[in-house]
């Protein structure tokens, strides 16, 4: 099997959370085997072409915050991506207990290609 890039993992990972789910940057990263690389999901997701039409909106930060500064035209683009798929977002928070995409092992395993 042929190594696939890194910030190709990260949007397969990103590719993967389910519509009314987050996943903080740092998940991310661990799932995608960069453990502790947080920020790079960041320049990955900052870099990944349109065309891949990634659900960048489902990544938020370990606080389960939107990164970007509040009232910006980002941080209201995810927002309101956010709740239109029935994420509550209260003063940009996302309750993680409620909302965190959990995958189990078995989906992990027969998903990833890395």
């Amino acid at each position: 099997m042929t190594q696939m890039p890194p910030m190709e993992r990260i949007w397969f990972i990103v590719n993967l959370i389910p519509e009314g789910t987050v996943l903080p940057y740092g998940i991310v990263a661990d799932l995608a085997g960069l453990p502790g690389r947080a920020r790079y999901v960041s320049r990955a997701l900052k870099l990944a072409p349109k065309t891949l039409a990634l659900p960048w909106h489902r990544v938020i930060n370990s606080q389960g915050k939107i990164s970007f500064e509040k009232y910006s035209e980002p941080f209201q683009t995810q927002l309101e991506l956010l709740r239109l798929e029935g994420i509550k977002v209260n003063a940009g928070k996302i309750l993680l207990s409620q909302y965190q995409w959990k995958p189990d092992l078995a989906t992990l395993v027969m998903t990833l290609p890395f």
